[in-house]
């Protein structure tokens, strides 16, 4: 069995990959990969990781699981390619973004690779999917690499912002070292819990620019 690698300047991840735990859980993948079509393409699994550099990381945004429709999941969590409809919770996302901002235009595109690039890891706790089958491959053990990879993360950085939406993203924060990191939660964007007055106004898009600039002397352009 060939086991993935993550780009050099996450070297210090890479542990986690080799575990027999992800052993286990990469044979699942190979066989549901082989056997059914799956999301997002096998080359892009770990994409989250090649889009954002290790060295530039400012803020994780923290999905559930990739999206299931034919072309719409590229390893970035709630991000879709370009050319592609922009999904009802992202676009909740974008909403919350131009009333933090008071944009008058909305995103044509909901590719996210502009805020990776920037220094978002934008990271699902599942990283795979069968297509049409929402959360088919949560019990293959996603999690639990996910989750050492969140403590190694906040563990070897400092001062990162980590955006944890709804009951299942905020259980992550026992993870996260929150004296030294800034911890933001809220309702879920998906419009079942945006309409219930669960998402909007939450600033967390303003409040994590708050923190960059003033300890990272940075901010993200959303």
């Amino acid at each position: 069995m060939i086991l993935p690698t993550l780009p050099k300047d996450w070297i210090y991840l890479q542990p986690i990959l080799q575990t027999p735990e992800f052993k286990k859980l990469w044979d699942r993948v190979e066989v549901a990969y082989e056997n059914s079509e799956c999301f997002p393409p096998k080359d892009q699994i770990f994409h989250a990781f090649e889009a954002c550099k290790s060295f530039d990381l400012k803020v994780v945004i923290l999905g559930q699981d990739p999206y299931h429709g034919m072309g719409e999941a590229h390893g970035l969590s709630f991000s879709v390619p370009d050319g592609v409809k922009i999904p009802p919770s992202l676009m909740n996302i974008f909403k919350e973004i131009q009333q933090n901002y008071q944009q008058i235009f909305l995103p044509t595109s909901g590719n996210l690779s502009r805020w990776a690039q920037q220094g978002v890891l934008l990271l699902n706790a599942t990283l795979t999917v069968e297509k049409d089958q929402a959360n088919s491959h949560q019990h293959f053990g996603w999690q639990a690499i996910t989750d050492a990879i969140l403590k190694e993360i906040s563990t070897h950085h400092q001062h990162i912002v980590f955006m944890l939406w709804g009951a299942f993203a905020q259980k992550k924060a026992k993870f996260i070292d929150t004296s030294k990191h800034l911890v933001l939660t809220s309702g879920h964007p998906s419009p079942l819990s945006a309409n219930q007055g669960k998402w909007f106004g939450n600033r967390h898009f303003i409040l994590a620019n708050e923190f960059l600039s003033l300890h990272q002397n940075c901010m993200i352009e959303w």
